[in-house]
């Protein structure tokens, strides 16, 4: 098995791939990267057993007769091509003893690989259904969802993006019971009703790599009962759906929201991000004091003795109101809209915050967003 490959385009791909790949691992064959070699073509892979990323490179191999693989330790071939210029490499495998040999103009490097036999196989689509998509559209649901995802291994279920499909459209969700984002698209649809829940994992792998794409392009998504595989440009994906059932996320937004609160978008982050840097670093609380034309932002930390106090002029329509939010979700959410003010809607202290971009000339979109946001319980 021999082929040539530029270092720089190989460097990239097994980059990209390694994000599967995961510390400590008990299996040494997963701990390498399966190449296959078929005539010109060099298909790449790896796995953590839930999830597998396979990529497709053109390589000069001189078109073999009979297709050959191997498995190659990832973490040293890694770190020997972040060395290489951007150059012509060779690679030859011996078949019998699977010793990888590095050919690069005076220099000749040899380390061991393992037979490619062993290395986990992954599902085929089977019985699956399929939708469509840009890759900016795919990138976008999941850059203004993913953060709102749990962390607590204990909810499962929460851990991943809530995604729905309906001939009308597809809906993002997620949650981790103190914020919530509903995400929504009109120009994506299926057949059929259904849902699944994404692993945050696999699809932020995704997310990185369409992103670094210079061009938009479409991404095809297919999806089963236990699987979802996906397939853009050189790369495909296949992830395991997370099990269990998603929470009622439609029960938690609340639907009667009198005081309605407007307010310029920068001004009020930035506004947030200075004033909460005085904050209890256990509660990361800050205080919203609304009046008709203002909103006094406040913040303390009672034991190391400090505060900070500042007003954003704002519109409102409702009662004066005093409500406390965790200064970190606020930001985080604020900062995921692009709109140049946002509307928050409130119906009582105890109760959720949603949050809209906010434009005064409706246009027609073809996606709409809600975040809610739980409050904090404000000491007297």
């Amino acid at each position: 098995m021999k082929f040539i490959v530029n270092s720089q385009q190989l460097l990239k791909q097994l980059q990209s791939l390694s994000g599967v790949l995961t510390a400590n691992n008990t299996m040494p064959i997963i701990n390498c990267f399966h190449f296959h070699l078929e005539e010109n073509a060099l298909t790449i892979k790896t796995t953590d057993l839930s999830t597998t990323l396979v990529a497709r490179i053109e390589v000069d191999s001189g078109r073999m007769d009979e297709a050959q693989e191997v498995a190659i330790p990832s973490k040293l071939l890694l770190d020997i091509l972040k060395t290489f210029d951007d150059i012509p490499l060779t690679f030859t495998i011996d078949p019998s003893n699977y010793t990888v040999e590095l050919s690069s103009g005076q220099g000749q490097y040899s380390l061991a690989g393992m037979d490619a036999e062993t290395y986990p196989t992954m599902p085929v689509a089977e019985g699956t259904n399929s939708v469509t998509m840009s890759c900016n559209a795919l990138v976008t649901a999941i850059n203004k969802t993913v953060f709102a995802t749990s962390n607590d291994e204990m909810h499962q279920q929460m851990s991943g993006i809530f995604c729905e499909m309906t001939p009308d459209g597809v809906t993002f969700v997620a949650t981790d019971a103190h914020k919530l984002v509903r995400y929504r698209r009109k120009d994506v649809s299926s057949s059929e009703s259904t849902n699944f829940i994404l692993p945050k994992k696999p699809i932020t792998i995704v997310k990185n790599i369409l992103a670094a794409r210079k061009d938009d392009g479409e991404v095809n998504i297919e999806y089963n009962n236990t699987n979802l595989f996906i397939t853009f440009d050189n790369f495909y994906i296949v992830c395991r759906l997370v099990d269990g059932r998603y929470p009622n996320y439609e029960a938690a937004i609340p639907k009667d929201n009198p005081n309605k609160l407007i307010l310029d978008r920068l001004s009020f982050l930035n506004t947030l991000r200075r004033v909460s840097i005085f904050a209890s670093e256990a509660t990361r609380q800050v205080r919203l004091s609304i009046s008709a034309d203002r909103v006094d932002i406040s913040a303390q930390d009672l034991e190391l003795s400090n505060n900070a106090h500042e007003s954003v002029p704002c519109q409102y329509e409702g009662d004066p109101m005093d409500i406390g939010f965790n200064a970190k979700f606020l930001t985080e959410m604020i900062s995921n809209l692009d709109t140049e003010q946002v509307l928050i809607e409130m119906s009582h202290p105890s109760r959720a915050g949603i949050i809209f971009p906010y434009a005064e000339e409706k246009e027609e979109k073809q996606d709409d967003i809600l975040m809610l946001v739980m409050p904090v319980m404000l000491a007297n």
